[in-house]
């Protein structure tokens, strides 16, 4: 993947390459931003069905979350532990 440079004959041309960049990254952040927000906000639950779906769910993630950290920690303990025999 080969990429052109772009060269700039004077210094204005450099600051307005700058900030081209620099809106493009502030409106990128802004849609990550809105992105990130709304996967991490949790919806209510209207009924009582989704109520007992949203709960069961989050007891699969916590239940998924404890089993990895416990195999991670089996496998890889051995580097937080240096002390500890067996």
């Amino acid at each position: 993947m080969t990429t052109t440079r772009p060269t700039f004959k004077t210094l204005e041309e450099l600051q307005q390459r700058k900030e081209e960049l620099r809106t493009a990254i502030q409106t990128e952040g802004k849609q990550v931003n809105l992105l990130w927000h709304s996967l991490a906000d949790s919806k209510p639950a209207n009924s009582k069905g989704e109520l007992i779906a949203n709960l069961i769910t989050n007891s699969i993630t916590a239940i998924d979350a404890f089993l990895l950290v416990r195999k991670l920690m089996k496998t890889y303990g051995k580097f937080f532990h240096k002390n500890r025999k067996r």
